[in-house]
């Protein structure tokens, strides 16, 4: 369902929305609301639908529902950050399941924001509005950060270690460059866990040490760099 505006001008910040649930009946209010507010949607009820979708057009912001009747929505959006067209589209996931261990998933496999279902239309609204302008933003100033071997591209989502690519999570790359914007600085885990899950959400600490493992590892003799400050949390010392 593509939905269009008939005598209007198109708005300089309308936004190309993709919306993936089998809900119609939650979608059709989702779209009235969206299209208010000067947005152009699609909507689809599959995940492999939502393939030929994303491969076909360029979009501005995907929000995906993880039930999906036949590809996962875990799969879906493992293949949108996978694929260099769509990587860097944001994703907004609604779900039903929304204890911690999903929503962790969720953001480790890529996600900017996580709803539960049932969720408040005024809400979700205003997330998507909140990261379409986040995005619109771009990065400030200089988007390569650079410490010691490693160089992270804010702009590109990238990071290298010793001139070799570097995959990590879009969660790990968050924490990585919330450290090197901050060298030296002792973080806490809540700090840590605003700059790579958003202030709305519960994740507990272990969720950010779990990650944090994770980053040393991947930055092999690089994560040195990153200290535990006991009482307080970690610190960039690189």
């Amino acid at each position: 369902m593509d939905v269009g505006f008939d005598g209007m001008d198109i708005m300089s910040d309308m936004a190309h929305l993709l919306l993936v649930d089998d809900e119609e009946d939650l979608l059709a209010p989702l779209v009235f609301a969206l299209e208010q507010e000067g947005h152009s949607c699609v909507t689809c009820g599959s995940g492999r639908a939502a393939v030929e979708l994303l491969d076909r057009d360029d979009w501005d912001l995907v929000v995906l529902d993880l039930m999906l009747p036949d590809l996962s929505g875990t799969e879906l959006c493992r293949r949108i950050r996978g694929n260099p067209r769509t990587r860097d589209v944001p994703v907004i996931i609604v779900s039903a399941r929304g204890d911690e261990f999903d929503r962790v998933v969720g953001f480790e496999l890529g996600a900017d924001d996580y709803v539960t279902k049932p969720f408040s239309l005024r809400e979700l609204k205003l997330r998507i509005g909140a990261l379409l302008r986040r995005t619109a933003r771009g990065p400030v100033g200089s988007s390569l950060l650079v410490s010691g071997t490693i160089e992270v591209d804010t702009e590109a989502h990238t990071c290298r270690v010793d001139g070799e690519p570097c995959d990590l999570t879009v969660l790990e790359l968050k924490l990585l460059t919330a450290f090197l914007r901050a060298p030296g600085r002792a973080q806490t885990r809540t700090e840590l866990r605003t700059s790579a899950w958003g202030s709305s959400y519960r994740i507990g600490e272990r969720a950010v040490d779990t990650n944090i493992k994770r980053l040393r590892k991947k930055l092999g003799e690089a994560g040195d760099a990153i200290e535990t400050v006991r009482g307080v949390g970690y610190r960039w010392g690189g």
